[in-house]
C-alpha cells in the first residue's frame, strides 16, 4: 500500500546535532508533498519550541504536540483534539511520587501548550533547549498551584534520578489515570491516560481518512516507541534507544547522517515510473 502519510519526530530524528533542518532533509520533505505525501511533525515539543522550526523544515499543516495529546494546524490555527491530565490523578501522583522521591520537581504545562507553570527550584536546574524557553522567564510557583489545573503535559525532573528510572519509579506507584515516558530530555512527561503519540497520530489519520498501513514514521526515544509500531511502517534511526529500536520494522542512518531524508529519497525513488527500456535492433 503506497504512503499517503509521514509522520516525524523532530529531534534525534529529523533534526541534526545543531537542531536544524538540514538542505538535504528540506529537499527530501518537499519532494514528498510535492508528490502528494501529507508530512506531520509529531514531536513533545510545545507550539513555542515547534515554531522555531516549523519554517526550516515548511510545516504548514497539521501537527501533533505533547507526544500526541494535542492535534492543531499550523497556517489555520484550529485545534482537533487536546487531552489534559487530570487534577486528581496529578496530586495523586506528586504526593506518592515525593515519599520515594522527596526531591522530585513539577511544572504543568497548560492552555495548548502556552502557559508553562513551574514549580519553585525547577528553573534552576533548566536550560534553554529544555523547554524552548528561557528559565529567566519561569515564574516560580507553588506545588499547589502548580497542580491546581488539569495539565496537557505534566513534567517531573529530579536531580538525582536518571529519565528511565524515574519513569520505573512513576510506574511502579501503581496508580491509574496517566501515562509516563521521556523523550531523551533530562525530564519525563505525564500526559492523560492512553495518550501517547500513537493515540494522537491514530486520531489525526482518522480525521484525514488515513490507514495506518499508510503512514511511515520515524522516531529515535522512548516516546516514539509506540508510534512506530502503530505505523505500517515504523523506522527508527540508528541512534535510537533499544527499546525504540525494538519496536521499528527498520532502521535508516543517524539524525546526524540525515537518516530520515534518505529513507525518504528511497521511498520517491522507488515510487517513481521506471523509464522503459527498449532492446536495440542487431
Amino acid at each position: 500500500m503506497p504512503v499517503r502519510l509521514i509522520a516525524t519526530d523532530l529531534d534525534g530524528t529529523l533534526l541534526d546535532g545543531d537542531l536544524a533542518v538540514t538542505t538535504r532533509t528540506r529537499a527530501a520533505l518537499d519532494a514528498a508533498r510535492t508528490a502528494g505525501i501529507t508530512v506531520v511533525p509529531v514531536t513533545a515539543r510545545q507550539p513555542i519550541g515547534l515554531a522555531q522550526i516549523a519554517t526550516a523544515a515548511g510545516f504548514t499543516g497539521w501537527a501533533l504536540c505533547g507526544n500526541g495529546a494535542r492535534a492543531y494546524h499550523l497556517t489555520s490555527q484550529e485545534t482537533l483534539f487536546e487531552a489534559y491530565l487530570s487534577v486528581a490523578a496529578q496530586q495523586g501522583l506528586a504526593e506518592a511520587l515525593l515519599e520515594l522521591a522527596p526531591d522530585a520537581l513539577f511544572v504543568s504545562v497548560r492552555q495548548g501548550g502556552e502557559e508553562f507553570v513551574a514549580q519553585q527550584g525547577y528553573a534552576d536546574l533548566a536550560e534553554f533547549n529544555d523547554h524552548k524557553r528561557e528559565p529567566g522567564t519561569m515564574a516560580p510557583a507553588t506545588l499547589a498551584e502548580v497542580l491546581a489545573e488539569p495539565s496537557l503535559k505534566l513534567v517531573v525532573r529530579h536531580p538525582g534520578i536518571d529519565n528511565d528510572q524515574l519513569v520505573a519509579t512513576i510506574r511502579g506507584l501503581g496508580l491509574p489515570g496517566f501515562e509516563v515516558t521521556h523523550s531523551g530530555a533530562p525530564f519525563v512527561e505525564v500526559l492523560a491516560e492512553g495518550v501517547t503519540k500513537a493515540w494522537g497520530l491514530a486520531r489525526l489519520c482518522t480525521h484525514l481518512s488515513v490507514e495506518p498501513a499508510e503512514v511511515l514514521a520515524f522516531g529515535d526515544a522512548p516516546n516514539d516507541a509506540e508510534m512506530l509500531a502503530w505505523a505500517g511502517r515504523g523506522v527508527a534511526v540508528a541512534n535510537a534507544a533499544p527499546h525504540t529500536l525494538a519496536a521499528a520494522d527498520e532502521i535508516t542512518a543517524a539524525h546526524t547522517d540525515e537518516g530520515v531524508a534518505q529513507t525518504i529519497e528511497r521511498l520517491l525513488a522507488d515510487a517513481s515510473p521506471q523509464p522503459r527500456v527498449t532492446p536495440r535492433r542487431s
